[in-house]
């Protein structure tokens, strides 16, 4: 479908992709990433996680040709669980915040609402910079890994909002389909490990920045720092910076691999498992 907006500012187009498929195996942000904290569950859903492929579309009306904000995304519906629906929504939108220090820095409420005030942020933009290009707004989620009923669920976000370029974001969040919630690190660690994740975390960091072949001075103006972003596949723990986390924008967002077998005895097995 393809409504129009009746406030003036923006046209929807929603296309939701109703062929439900069995999950198989197979921008700028002021201040820090915000971490995917608690744990929700949901009260009725499969053993098995159905997922529905959601697409929108936003788009500014009455701006210069070619120059006209837009709000694209790509996200997923989880037909039997509303509940992990709302909190994957709620945290691509989360990414979206702090744009500017205007309205945006508060999360919004949906889709729509987020686009409306992204375009009056571009068309007050435009008033100070005529020249300036159209903002973008991508969002997307994807399914990054699926093993011993976990699934790994990949959170997106660009924002361009003028400047040499604009900034993405990634964020994991991590399903524990036996437990039927969204888990974060604390829930996988055992208790009194944070200390041990930290070395390992570091260890991890010391061969990143031997493929790298970084200056010997790298870490005196990009330190490592604590990160909570993981996705736990069965071999590896892969842990998630974003743009100029622990390097420079032009080391893009960098991942560091912890090897499983290095995390026995500080991961509960649970997630651990093959």
């Amino acid at each position: 479908m393809i409504p129009a907006y009746q406030g003036g500012s923006i046209v929807l187009c929603e296309t939701n992709i109703a062929t439900a498929r069995r999950v198989v195996g197979g921008g700028i942000m002021l201040g820090a990433l915000a971490v995917l904290g608690g744990c929700q569950t949901w009260a009725t859903a499969p053993a098995d996680v159905d997922i529905e492929h959601v697409e929108k579309r936003f788009v500014e009306r009455g701006c210069p040709p070619g120059r006209c904000a837009t709000v694209e995304v790509d996200s997923l519906r989880f037909p039997g669980a509303p509940g992990l629906t709302e909190r994957l929504q709620d945290e691509l939108l989360g990414m979206g915040t702090g744009i500017t220090d205007g309205e945006s820095a508060v999360t919004a409420a949906s889709w729509k609402a987020f686009a409306q005030t992204f375009f009056s942020e571009a068309k007050v933009a435009r008033e100070r910079a005529p020249e300036l290009p159209g903002y973008q707004a991508v969002f997307k989620a994807e399914v990054y890994d699926r093993h011993a009923d976990l699934t790994t669920v990949k959170l997106d976000s660009y924002l361009f909002t003028g400047g040499a370029h604009g900034m993405p974001l990634t964020q994991f969040m991590v399903i524990d389909e036996r437990a039927r919630r969204v888990v974060t690190l604390d829930d996988m660690l055992r208790e009194g490990q944070t200390t041990a994740y930290r070395k390992a975390l570091s260890r991890a960091h010391l061969r990143w920045l031997d493929t790298q072949r970084a200056e010997i001075d790298f870490t005196d103006s990009w330190p490592l720092s604590m990160n909570r972003n993981v996705a736990p596949l069965a071999d590896e723990w892969r842990v998630g910076y974003n743009a100029y986390d622990i390097a420079p924008y032009s080391y893009g967002q960098p991942v560091l691999r912890i090897p499983a077998k290095a995390l026995e005895g500080i991961v509960k097995p649970r997630y651990l498992e093959r």
